[in-house]
């Protein structure tokens, strides 16, 4: 609302205020012009109330000087251009308030975060958090400044930091103003809970083989101490529980290293075709012993370059493909191929065993979510899709998962053809 607006609305108030004192006036000169008897009557009212408002605002309509000094100095209810200006020029929302909470600015950033606002309206109507509003009772009433925290779930879910700060104004006993400073911690607050949703998974997940472990060397050093039997059988489990915290342990130093390059977009060219063959001539023993065979689509003919580091898209695939070969196995075969078209290229694993339950689905790429049913007894990481993801995301592009229970499940990706990355680029 501009100050035209706020203006012409003051100066409507102001009438509304005096309307009873008008039809007061207004019926005393109707009698007086229709009831002779009753005119002097009528006028005397009137004369006495003319006479009343001269003296006291004088002719010029304005209160005298001395009346003027017996009064209370009036807040303003508006910041002036001088705050507006400075608020404005704040690079993170912010908003001013008056000492009844209603909303009195508002800059461009506070505009683009919080959608519009409507200036005069209880800051109440927009921001519906008790511990913010006791925050800026507190404020109010100490002329101090306070600070409190913001959670937004709708539209997005984001955490904001908030500044309340009294704005004082020369000739002013107490601040009439409180500017609200908004400083985004949504970023922050992810990134923590991710900390701790790590260090909690990661625990969890290697505390199962330790504890396993521990358990089969007191047993060999206690009731399976002169039975060999048990010895070789122990100690294949043991073995494989080790390799399980080597693989988790090599998956999170992988992690971890792609997470701290996931900006940087790689900017050479890798054979596409060339990658997946390489896949399918790694672990097509591995699918032999898991009883599958591997059909190769698409990978005749000349090879297609996309944007990409060979090695990580190497890790992507196989990755993958070992997921195939380990929940697909009752398919009977594995597809890696290509689908080419125009403007660019897909490169896909595809299974054929039991599929993935939709729920699934949307949380495969999550860390340390595994799907348990289907499994052919040999427990993965749970971080396997996880670097898939991070991986794709640093070469600007996603896993596309397509899965109907029965039916096997699809992995694809899809790849701008090197040439057309670099003009776009």
């Amino acid at each position: 609302m501009n100050e035209t607006g706020r203006s012409g609305g003051e100066t409507a108030r102001r009438w509304l205020r005096r309307a009873p004192a008008l039809i007061f006036a207004a019926g005393l000169a109707l009698v007086a012009a229709t009831v002779a008897e009753a005119r002097w009557a009528a006028l005397a009212p009137l004369a006495a109330g003319a006479l009343a408002h001269f003296l006291l605002r004088g002719a010029d309509g304005t209160l005298p000087r001395r009346a003027a000094s017996g009064r209370a100095r009036q807040t303003p209810l508006w910041p002036d251009a001088s705050v507006k200006s400075v608020v404005e020029a704040v690079r993170e929302p912010a908003a001013v308030v008056d000492r009844s909470l209603a909303l009195r600015f508002a800059n461009a950033a506070a505009m683009r975060a919080f959608g519009p606002f409507v200036l005069g309206d209880p800051i109440a109507m927009r921001f519906r958090s008790p511990d913010l509003l006791a925050a800026l009772e507190r404020a109010v009433e100490s002329d101090e400044p306070d600070q409190e925290e913001l959670a937004e779930r709708l539209p997005a879910d984001r955490s904001w930091g908030v500044d309340i700060l009294p704005l004082g104004l020369a000739g002013e006993e107490r601040p009439p103003f409180f500017l609200l400073l908004f400083r985004d911690h949504t970023q922050a607050r992810r990134l923590e809970r991710m900390r701790t949703d790590f260090v909690a998974n990661a625990s969890h997940e290697l505390r199962t083989p330790l504890a396993s472990l521990s358990g089969f060397i007191e047993t060999l050093k206690g009731p399976a101490r002169d039975d060999a039997a048990a010895h070789a059988r122990f100690l294949d489990i043991m073995q494989d529980q080790a390799r399980r915290m080597s693989r988790l342990i090599d998956d999170l130093l992988s992690l971890s290293r792609i997470e701290t390059r996931r900006r940087l977009r790689p900017n050479e060219a890798a054979d596409i075709a060339d990658v997946l063959r390489s896949v399918a001539g790694q672990l097509g023993p591995q699918a032999a012993d898991s009883g599958l065979a591997v059909r190769l689509v698409g990978l005749d003919g000349e090879g297609v370059l996309v944007n990409g580091d060979r090695d990580e898209l190497i890790q992507v695939f196989a990755n993958l493909f070992e997921n195939a070969c380990k929940y697909g196995s009752d398919g009977g075969r594995v597809e890696i191929g290509l689908r080419r078209d125009g403007e660019g290229v897909e490169a896909y694993v595809r299974d054929f065993g039991k599929g993935i339950r939709a729920e699934h689905v949307p949380r495969l790429t999550e860390r340390f979510y595994r799907v348990e049913e289907g499994a052919t007894g040999k427990p993965g990481t749970g971080l396997g899709l996880s670097i898939v993801r991070h991986v794709l995301t640093r070469h600007r592009t996603r896993l596309s998962i397509v899965s109907e229970p029965g039916k096997g499940a699809t992995f694809a990706v899809r790849f701008v053809r090197f040439l057309d990355a670099i003009e776009k680029t």
